[in-house]
């Protein structure tokens, strides 16, 4: 497996120690629960032998004859209010107001690449993690950096919970792979080091009573990619996606995957086939691997659950976590000397549900729908109903098989309840927010239009009203019940041939949707910025936005392009023109309802230099700003290189950290 230890060994006190907890039901993903939720888990089947397992996958692959296969996609991956933030030892008095990272749920904490209890700021820089003291903002330091003497591990979020410190992040493990050659004819093999390698999905966890000496106290290893995170209280869960390459098993036996808790000890341990279960409903060359950690008890062992399948995106409330993965269906047929499709894929998404105990996770069953999500923000819990909203169909048929758009309500037991189908055929969703017993969906061809929905008949969903605007929202982020704010692009719609057209996107919108009057929605104010070319995280990433309605606070990187002069030859068809680089920064807006968006000032880690020097093209500095948080009234930015303490309503400039190079 090219893992540390090399081989899938316990000692033996750790084996009769792990063997007790087995038995009182405490580790593996089979413990911690009563004998009804046992009874839950187990309704999945096991997979049970290696045999079993190789079976299963040969019918996964579904190849029956020339006249139709199923294609199983498993891709792996990897919100609106603020969170409250477990007070730390040694912040500021309980009146310091300070922000949080920006997420889906309420009380459902994201990893991010910064945190901050409201004296410390924590950062993922590259390969190491920054702690630093913030306040007083006109006198910042850097408190303590953490380095990992395992130069394969690769930090890329964290999460603080008063006195701990979770960093979670991918280790590459190169490992020899036999590749096949021809010699004389026949089919060879030779050992080419490292053509392939395994990941590690890791959490470490810190113990910063101390912020100058952080102290590791815990590691936590599943083996595969990183999927996803959440924390919940003193529950934190973890999730990785770990692929069976499907032609390699078919060589030689492969391993099952392996885990480590570091409580349990520092070997690393293959989960057992009749520990395995499996989704009779999709058999997927991938194990997904759950793991739950009780943060308020150290030293209890971290609950791992395995399963054969694999996970896209992840969904969580306070109770339960959503695990999606799709599936496309196609029908193909013979053609003289090749195989073509007959239509394009039929998708359709499958929901796995558990439920969060602490320090745990409990099966309770799983729903289908047609049709493929988004992303997180497709899916939704609301009174004991689960909603997800999906595109079915491609854009550039126009006969049946043409693109639409769904939303439908899933019961407890996620049983479809009610649907809503077909909304704006032709085009497809780019950006979806639930909120309570409305939803508000954007779906996207060459205009905008932007959908009300009214979900509070479950049984019922209807359409409540609608806009068409030019451009598009990549997030939809909530200011009160009747506003709702919009960050994409504008676009242009330019004719191409004949009565043609196609829409060409411009700069980032930024844009205020007012539903008061839900059966006609309007856009009360809007700002474009830069021209084409001109992108933000925040489009790919809810993350990177700072947002406060009590202060009247917006603000987000962006990366600026513009166009300098006409770029339309006389007589000829206009077409849009990539601009130039001309800034890249934070942009803080002013928000209120009565004078729409108000642009207060833009910082820039950039120097003069920076800009003179640079072309018309821009890249991924350490100097380009990634995040930005306040804490009382400081505005703090940061980039890979700088830390920049700003007065928050004057943006005047109080002091700069420098934080070096790795």
């Amino acid at each position: 497996m090219g893992l540390p230890a090399g081989k899938w060994r316990i000692p033996l006190a750790g084996m009769l120690v792990a063997l007790f907890f087995m038995a009182v039901g405490l580790i593996g993903g089979r413990g911690g629960l009563n004998p009804s939720q046992a009874s839950a888990q187990a309704e999945l089947p096991v997979v049970g032998s290696y045999e079993n397992l190789v079976e299963l996958l040969e019918k996964a692959q579904g190849y029956s004859n020339l006249y139709g296969r199923v294609m199983i996609d498993s891709m792996a991956v990897k919100e609106s209010n603020q969170a409250v933030v477990p007070q730390a030892a040694g912040a500021p008095a309980d009146d310091m107001d300070f922000s949080a990272t920006n997420l889906q749920v309420a009380g459902v904490d994201e990893g991010d690449l910064v945190k901050t209890d409201g004296l410390y700021i924590y950062q993922v820089n590259e390969e190491r993690i920054n702690i630093i003291r913030a306040q007083p903002a006109a006198d910042m330091a850097l408190t303590a950096a953490i380095g990992f003497s395992d130069r394969g591990f690769t930090p890329s979020e964290l999460y603080v919970d008063g006195d701990r410190l979770i960093v979670v992040g991918n280790r590459i493990n190169p490992e020899p792979y036999p590749m096949p050659y021809y010699e004389n004819n026949q089919i060879q093999s030779r050992i080419y080091p490292p053509i392939y390698s395994s990941q590690l999905t890791r959490a470490i966890i810190y113990d910063i009573t101390d912020r100058s000496r952080p102290s590791e106290v815990r590691q936590l290893d599943l083996e595969g990619n990183y999927l996803s995170s959440r924390k919940v209280g003193s529950s934190f869960y973890l999730l990785s996606n770990k692929n069976i390459n499907y032609y390699r098993i078919q060589e030689r036996p492969i391993d099952p995957p392996v885990w480590r808790d570091t409580v349990q000890g520092q070997e690393y341990v293959a989960e057992k086939y009749e520990d395995i279960r499996y989704f009779p409903d999709r058999i997927n060359p991938n194990y997904l691997m759950v793991a739950a950690v009780n943060l308020d008890k150290p030293g209890a062992a971290a609950e791992i659950s395995t399963y054969l399948g694999s996970g896209q995106e992840v969904y969580a409330s306070n109770e339960n976590l959503y695990v999606a993965v799709q599936k496309h269906d196609y029908m193909i047929r013979p053609m003289i000397g090749e195989i073509a499709p007959d239509r394009p894929a039929e998708s359709n998404t499958t929901v796995y549900k558990f439920g969060l105990l602490p320090g745990g996770v409990r099966y309770f069953g799983s729903g289908q729908v047609p049709g493929r999500i988004l992303n997180q923000f497709s899916m939704d819990e609301h009174e004991g109903y689960f909603r997800i909203a999906t595109t079915r169909g491609e854009e550039w048929r126009t006969d049946q098989y043409t693109s639409s758009n769904n939303v439908y309500i899933l019961d407890d037991n996620l049983q479809i309840a009610g649907r809503l189908e077909n909304i704006a055929p032709g085009e497809s969703i780019y950006s979806t927010r639930f909120m309570g017993d409305r939803a508000y969906m954007v779906t996207f061809k060459n205009v905008d239009p932007f959908f009300v929905l009214d979900l509070s008949n479950p049984a019922s969903p209807q359409i409540l009203g609608k806009l068409k605007i030019p451009g598009y929202s990549d997030y939809l982020h909530p200011f009160d019940e009747n506003h709702i704010i919009g960050f994409g692009k504008d676009t242009i719609e330019l004719k191409t041939w004949g009565d043609q057209s196609q829409a060409y996107y411009q700069g980032m919108k930024v844009a205020i949707f007012d539903v008061s009057d839900v059966a006609n929605p309007i856009e009360m104010s809007k700002v474009l910025i830069g021209d084409r070319g001109t992108d933000s995280e925040l489009l790919h990433n809810h993350k990177a936005l700072l947002f406060s309605a009590p202060r009247n606070l917006l603000a987000f990187p962006v990366t600026v392009m513009e166009v300098q002069g006409s770029t339309v030859t006389p007589g000829a068809q206009p077409f849009p023109a990539y601009g130039s680089f001309r800034f890249q920064g934070l942009y803080v807006y002013d928000i209120d309802l009565d004078n729409g968006l108000q642009l207060r000032g833009r910082i820039t880690h950039l120097s003069p230099q920076d800009y003179q020097a640079a072309g018309d093209s821009w890249y991924r500095s350490r100097k380009n700003i990634e995040r930005a948080l306040y804490i009382g009234d400081d505005l703090y930015t940061l980039s890979g290189d700088l830390v920049q303490a700003h007065d928050l309503a004057s943006l005047t400039l109080k002091d700069t950290l420098t934080l070096g190079s790795q």
